[in-house]
C-alpha cells in the first residue's frame, strides 16, 4: 500500500506541476495579449478559471494525503494520547464521509447533469462535464488517504 501511496503522490505533484505551469503560461498570455498587443485573448479567462478549479481540487487531495491540510489542532495537542487518537479517528472519518457524500456523489451528480445537458463553456465550447470531473476523483483520492490514515491510528 506505501508503494502505490507513494506513486499516486509523485503523479499528483508531477500533474499539479504541470497544471501550474499552464495557468502560469495561459495568464502571461493574456497580460501580453492585452496590454502588449491590445488585443485579448478571448478564451484564456475561462481556461484560467477551470485550471483555478483542478489545482485547487486535486491540491486539496494531495494534501490530504500528505496530512498537510489547514488544521485548527489546539484541542488534539492539548488532549491526552488516549483522547488524541479518538479524535484524529473522528476527524479522519468525518474527512472520509465529506469526500464521499459531497465531492464524490455531488460531484458525480454535477459532473453527469452537465454532460447529459450537453452545458459547454462560453468561450472553450468544452463540456463542462470535463471541468467537473476532477471532483468525484479527488473525493475517491481524499477517501483513498482517509482510509489509510485511519489503518496507521489502528496500527500504532
Amino acid at each position: 500500500m506505501k508503494k502505490f501511496q507513494h506513486k499516486l503522490n509523485r503523479v499528483l505533484e508531477v500533474f499539479l506541476v504541470f497544471l501550474m505551469t499552464v495557468l502560469v503560461l495561459d495568464v502571461l498570455w493574456q497580460v501580453f495579449s492585452r496590454y502588449l498587443l491590445s488585443s485579448p485573448s478571448s478564451f484564456t479567462d475561462e481556461l484560467a478559471g477551470f485550471l483555478l478549479i483542478w489545482v485547487g481540487v486535486l491540491g486539496a487531495a494531495y494534501v490530504a494525503g500528505r496530512k498537510e491540510h489547514l488544521a485548527i489542532d489546539i484541542l488534539i495537542q492539548k488532549s491526552p494520547p488516549a483522547r488524541q487518537r479518538v479524535l484524529l479517528h473522528l476527524i479522519h472519518s468525518l474527512i472520509f464521509l465529506f469526500a464521499l457524500s459531497v465531492m464524490v456523489t455531488g460531484g458525480a451528480v454535477l459532473m453527469y447533469t452537465r454532460f447529459v445537458l450537453q452545458v459547454k463553456s462560453a468561450a472553450l465550447q468544452l463540456p463542462l462535464g470535463y471541468v467537473y470531473i476532477v471532483l468525484p476523483i479527488s473525493g475517491l483520492i481524499i477517501m483513498y488517504y482517509e482510509v489509510l490514515h485511519i489503518i496507521s491510528l489502528k496500527r500504532s
